[in-house]
C-alpha cells in the first residue's frame, strides 16, 4: 500500500512533503514490532497515525486501545494500565484486568505519555523490555505481548533534562521517532482541508455551500493555527452553521478566527527567542551582578591595604568606584567625586562616621564554624543575662549540650 492509498483509506487530506514523509515512515515501521514515539502539537492528528501503524501491522486483527495518560488520575493509573487484585486498595471490591492484559496480542496507544508519573514509567519500561508486569496488590508476575505506540505534544527530552521523565524509557520508546507537522508547516494543505470540512458540514447540516474569495484564503494561510487541524475543523463547522453570507471575504473570516496574542503552541518551537527571561532568571541576574560589584569593591579595598593605607592609588580606580555607586545608590554615602582620597561613609540617623580603610580588615569574614558557634552562644547568654536554661532554649539545644559547649569553647 503506497502513501496515496493510505491517505484515501484514512481520510487524510494534503500533499505537503512533511506530511507525506510522516505517512511513509508509519507505513515502513508498521510491519515490525518496534516501539514508536509520535510527537506533534495538539490537534495535529497523532492518533490517526497510531491507527495507520496498527492497521498495517501483523496485529491488525488483534485489539487496539487508545489511552489518554493525562486524563487518568495519578492514584489510579497503575490500576488502569496493569490491573489490580481484590482488596488491594479502598474500593477494589473485585479483581480487574488492566489494559496491558486486555490488549494482549494487539496494540496500545499511550497518548500524552509524558504525563505518566515516575513510578508508572518504571512499570512501563519493564513491560517494554521483558513483557512482564504485576497487578496492583499482587506478587504474581504476568506476561503480555503488546505493541506500544506512544505520543506526546511536549518536548520529552526537555522533560528528561528536568528529571520528570526517565531517560531509559525515553530512548526505549523513541526507537523510531515520528514527527507530525503542524498545520502552519503545511500551508499548501490549509485551503484543501477547509474546503473538505466545509463540504462535509454543509452536507451534514443541509446548508448552502460556502465559497472563499482570495483575501479569505490568504487569511487562512497566514494564520498561526495553534490548534492545528482540529481548530480548522471547528471553525469550518461554525461557518457552516452560523454564517448567513455564503461568499466569505477576509472580513467575514476574521469573525471566526481568534486574535493571536503571542504563542499558544504547547510544543517548543526551534526559532523561539533565546532572550526571554522569567522573573527567576531576572532575579538571578541581579544577584550575580551584585556579587560581581562586591568582588570588585573587595579587590579595591585589598589594594588599599597592600599599599599600607595610602589612598593615592584610588585616583586610578576612580572609574570603577563611580560605576559601582552609579549602579547602586547606597543611602548615607558621600559623593566620591568630591575627594577621591577620602572614602568616608556616614551612617544614617547618626553623626558617627568611619573611614573605609579603618574597617578594611572586616572585609574577609571568618568562615570558621567554631567561631560562629562561639559567637551565637555568647549572644544568647548576653541576651538572657547569663541564664543558661533560657539561652539553651533560644539556641534550640538542650541545657546539658550548652554546658558542654561552654566548656569545650572555654567561654
Amino acid at each position: 500500500m503506497d502513501v496515496q492509498d493510505i491517505k484515501n483509506r484514512f481520510g487524510i487530506i494534503g500533499n505537503s512533503p512533511l506530511l507525506n514523509r510522516a505517512i511513509d515512515i508509519a507505513r515502513q515501521v508498521a510491519p515490525t514490532d518496534i516501539s514508536v514515539l509520535i510527537t506533534g502539537e495538539s490537534g495535529s492528528g497523532k492518533e490517526v497515525f497510531s491507527h495507520i501503524i496498527h492497521s498495517l501491522s501483523a496485529r491488525k486483527h488483534g485489539p487496539f486501545i487508545a489511552v489518554n495518560c493525562g486524563a487518568i488520575p495519578e492514584g489510579t493509573i497503575d490500576s488502569e494500565l496493569f490491573g489490580h487484585e481484590k482488596g488491594s486498595f479502598t474500593g477494589a471490591h473485585d479483581a480487574r484486568k488492566g489494559y496491558f492484559e486486555v490488549v494482549d496480542g494487539g496494540t496500545i496507544f499511550l497518548d500524552e505519555v509524558a504525563e505518566l508519573p515516575i513510578g508508572t514509567q518504571a512499570r512501563l519500561l519493564r513491560v517494554l523490555e521483558t513483557g512482564e508486569y504485576i497487578r496492583v496488590g499482587s506478587s504474581k508476575v504476568q506476561k503480555t505481548n503488546v505493541r506500544v505506540i506512544a505520543a506526546t505534544n511536549k518536548d520529552v527530552f526537555d522533560a528528561v533534562m528536568a528529571g520528570k521523565f526517565r531517560e531509559d524509557l525515553y530512548y526505549r520508546l523513541n526507537t523510531v521517532p515520528l514527527k507530525i507537522p503542524a498545520l502552519r508547516e503545511r500551508k499548501e494543505d490549509i485551503n484543501l482541508l477547509f474546503r473538505k470540512f466545509i463540504a462535509d458540514f454543509t452536507d451534514k447540516y443541509r446548508s448552502p455551500s460556502v465559497q472563499l474569495d482570495q483575501s479569505a484564503q490568504l487569511v487562512l494561510m497566514n494564520y498561526n493555527w495553534p490548534g492545528n487541524v482540529r481548530q480548522l475543523k471547528n471553525i469550518a463547522e461554525q461557518i457552516a452553521v452560523l454564517e448567513k453570507d455564503r461568499n466569505l471575504s477576509a472580513e467575514h473570516l476574521q469573525n471566526y478566527i481568534p486574535t493571536e496574542t503571542g504563542s499558544t503552541v504547547p510544543m517548543r518551537i526551534s526559532n523561539q527567542k533565546k532572550d526571554d527571561f522569567s522573573e527567576r532568571d531576572i532575579l538571578y541576574k541581579v544577584l550575580f551582578d551584585m556579587k560581581k560589584d562586591m568582588i570588585d569593591l573587595k579587590k579595591l579595598v585589598a589594594e588599599i591595604i597592600q599599599n599600607g593605607g595610602n589612598t593615592a592609588g584610588i585616583q586610578s580606580n576612580q572609574k570603577v568606584i563611580n560605576q559601582l555607586y552609579r549602579d547602586i545608590e547606597i543611602p548615607g554615602t558621600t559623593n566620591l567625586n568630591a575627594d577621591p582620597h577620602q572614602l568616608v561613609i556616614h551612617q544614617p540617623n547618626s553623626d558617627k562616621e568611619f573611614d573605609l580603610m579603618d574597617e578594611a580588615e572586616e572585609v574577609e569574614e571568618s568562615l570558621s564554624l567554631i567561631d560562629k558557634e562561639s559567637d551565637l552562644i555568647k549572644k544568647a547568654l548576653k541576651k538572657h543575662k547569663g541564664k543558661r536554661k533560657l539561652a539553651a532554649h533560644e539556641l534550640g539545644i538542650s541545657e546539658r549540650t550548652l554546658y558542654r559547649k561552654i566548656k569545650e569553647l572555654e567561654l
